[in-house]
């Protein structure tokens, strides 16, 4: 026991981080699946080059864990956990290459405090891959470029590229390395190197499953995630909404200390840049090569488009290392009892879920739904079981039940991924439905009353059914519409 005071006494900073990561671990077995998990998992059971709204590297992930660890909520969240403690470690390696001891520490806290760091923990989105491999990019391009160790920009473009396999924001990296050597006039030079242009080539390379994919699917992912935003952006509308929301979520995300220390150093740095034409030494310049282009550049179009809470996390990366350079003694205490008390306060939402949640993004109910429906279709025979909302209730289904579960596809609409599955709809013809439809305002027990106006295009009758309401701790939190369907027929 004193061995191990003396250890925490010392090594105080590394026993904060692994205090928030047990605190992450013990509350893991107690949450439940969300809509994300399922989606993703449903990646992995459908093993592919790529996917229709994201690479498939958090597909990949789960379905080894999955194999390893059994089918459950758990070795789907461990997963989650696992990745990122490694980009925790990965981050504390990064960051000794630019921080004094005490600058280090401070910088290690402030990422393991986070709420964000919390968010992948939790939940299964491509971000969960993406911050480990932009973070070992990070590195390997480190040691090429300032130690001058060749082999990694080998190891540098594998790394990029599998970053860009578990996300498309990765090409921020390829985007940050040009802007880096164009910018210091030091390695300038390397922009001739064969070994940089060996970089890109092998990232470009390690990509190639997800072009392929999309030369196979008529460029369906790169059109889904350029065509609609470019769109909304041209359109210049401004919205101070969109831009106070990104502010809130980012400050959220970060806690309020961190986000106002990225804020202001953003500030500076840029200041002197434009008004004194000054670069910063190499080493700051490359963490702001990285940093930048993905913080600044979201910000930017906040006024006109709903920048996602996500889009930011690569570039907390570097941006923490340069708040460790800032924070002092008394701003990081204040970091760490805030991140406490939001992290209490979210353990006791998770155990208890004492504020309802209005949304289909929730942990809550998704199980209890599966065992309902399973009921109905005991009732109902021979029926096939979909829903209307993108992927959450179809995916979560498909998670708890042994039935394929079908999605919006149904009805002739667009279904994201469940398009790419490879269904044969026809064989569908002349059999019965149950549709499932998510009252995600939940404000009364009632049916509701009216018919989608598409499921009749589809189907002879439609009859609506006694809802489905969901307790939580003995407390009616949600509610879904059930639909009984008959004489399904496809649309040529």
């Amino acid at each position: 026991m004193n061995k191990l005071l003396k250890f925490i006494e010392k090594n105080k900073a590394i026993s904060w981080v692994l205090g928030f990561q047990l605190f992450r671990l013990i509350l893991l077995p107690f949450m439940g699946l969300m809509p994300q998990d399922a989606y993703y998992y449903l990646y992995g059971q459908n093993l592919s080059l790529s996917y229709f709204d994201h690479p498939g590297m958090i597909g990949y992930i789960l379905r080894i864990f999955t194999d390893v660890l059994g089918h459950s909520i758990f070795a789907v969240k461990f997963a989650d956990f696992v990745i990122t403690s490694l980009t925790i470690l990965s981050f504390y390696k990064l960051a000794s290459y630019f921080l004094s001891k005490q600058k280090l520490e401070r910088a290690f806290v402030l990422l393991a405090s986070t709420i964000f760091i919390s968010i992948l923990s939790f939940n299964s989105t491509p971000d969960v891959p993406l911050l480990l491999f932009w973070t070992l990019s990070l590195i390997c391009l480190y040691k090429a470029i300032f130690e001058e160790k060749k082999w990694f920009w080998i190891l540098g473009g594998i790394a990029m590229g599998l970053a860009f396999n578990s996300k498309y924001t990765a090409l921020v990296l390829q985007i940050g390395l040009i802007a880096f050597l164009i910018f210091s006039n030091k390695y300038r030079k390397l922009l001739l190197s064969p070994w940089f242009w060996s970089c890109l080539i092998i990232s470009a390379t390690v990509t190639f499953p997800v072009w392929y994919w999309n030369y196979q699917n008529d460029f369906a992912s790169f059109v889904f995630q350029s065509s609609e935003r470019t769109s909304s952006i041209t359109k210049f509308e401004i919205s101070p909404k969109n831009f106070f929301g990104a502010i809130g979520h980012q400050m959220f995300l970060l806690l309020p200390v961190l986000f106002l220390i990225i804020v202001t150093f953003t500030y500076k740095y840029i200041k002197r840049a434009l008004l004194k034409f000054k670069i910063p030494q190499a080493k700051t310049l490359f963490l702001l090569a990285f940093f930048i282009p993905t913080f600044v550049g979201f910000f930017a179009i906040t006024p006109i488009y709903w920048v996602k809470l996500n889009w930011m996390m690569p570039s907390y990366i570097t941006g923490i290392i340069l708040a460790g350079m800032f924070i002092s003694k008394k701003l990081l205490k204040t970091q760490i009892i805030i991140s406490i008390i939001f992290h209490v306060l979210v353990s006791i939402q998770i155990l208890f879920f004492l504020a309802p949640i209005k949304s289909d993004d929730t942990w809550v109910g998704w199980k209890e739904l599966a065992t309902e429906v399973e009921l109905l279709q005991k009732e109902y025979p021979n029926t096939f079981i979909f829903s209307d909302d993108n992927y959450k209730t179809s995916a979560c289904l498909n998670f708890f039940m042994d039935d394929k579960i079908y999605a919006q596809n149904i009805i002739g609409k667009n279904a994201l991924h469940f398009d790419y599955l490879g269904d044969d709809l026809s064989t569908l013809n002349t059999k019965n439905a149950i549709f499932i439809d998510s009252d995600k305002r939940f404000k009364d027990k009632e049916k509701k009353g009216e018919l989608n106006p598409e499921l009749q295009n589809y189907f002879t009758q439609i009859t609506e059914l006694k809802p489905i309401i969901i307790k939580i701790n003995n407390k009616e939190e949600r509610k879904f519409w059930v639909f009984y369907c008959t004489n399904y027929q496809t649309k040529k």
